[in-house]
């Protein structure tokens, strides 16, 4: 049975010009999940990102952690949504400048809720039956026995598992907000269907390497 582990990627350069760059910490975090995924003794895995940079780049570090050859396969369908552009259309910012990260959470949970809730046809639904496509491609890809690894993001990860949940638009919200970065959300793809495994699993963040959680 193929089991597929989808990672967020590293820490990402909140509150810099160029929020799409992992920061220091966030390449750290790569290396260690890419470790840790090694450990896990991945079959043959096919590992996939979206475009955007910061997934594109956790990808590559991890491969290279985990003793993995050649580049990561990109497909656009793992990108997240602008959560900037979110934030400016429903969340209520004022525009009057920066924001902290906590703030900025705030905003983005009540953004997120109001476009889900919102269900044009072009938003929310759009966005989630586009990461539902994404797995189901990458399910047709995989032999029996064979694994795969996705670099994605947070907002795509609880659209994935609200969708395996059937969680309404509270649970998306509250599963966006506790993804930690470069975690492990693990489904396993049987004759069934995809089941959701484990969520969000972050261990490899603990004890000596505690410093290195982060959530935004």
């Amino acid at each position: 049975m193929p089991v597929i582990y989808l990672v967020r990627h590293g820490q990402a350069s909140f509150g810099a010009d160029d929020y799409d760059v992992l920061s220091d910490l966030g390449r750290r975090q790569a290396e260690v999940v890419g470790a840790e995924l090694a450990r896990r003794g991945l079959r043959s895995p096919l590992v996939v990102c979206g475009t955007l940079q910061r997934q594109r780049e956790t990808a590559e570090i991890l491969m290279k952690a985990a003793g993995l050859p050649g580049r990561p396969r990109t497909d656009a369908r793992w990108n997240e949504y602008d959560h900037v552009a979110l934030v400016e259309r429903y969340g209520g910012a004022s525009g009057a400048g920066p924001v902290d990260s906590r703030v900025m959470q705030v905003l983005l949970d009540r953004a997120l809720r109001a476009w889900i809730e919102d269900d044009a046809e072009d938003g929310w639904r759009r966005f989630a039956a586009q990461v539902a496509g994404a797995l189901d491609a990458l399910v047709a890809d995989l032999g029996p026995g064979r694994d795969a690894v996705v670099v994605t993001s947070g907002g795509v990860l609880a659209a994935l598992c609200a969708g395996l949940l059937s969680a309404p638009a509270e649970g998306v919200v509250a599963l966006n907000r506790v993804a930690v970065n470069a975690a492990v959300t693990t489904l396993a793809a049987g004759g069934s269907g995809v089941s959701l495994l484990a969520f969000n699993d972050h261990a490899h963040f603990s004890g000596e390497r505690r410093e290195l959680l982060t959530y935004r």
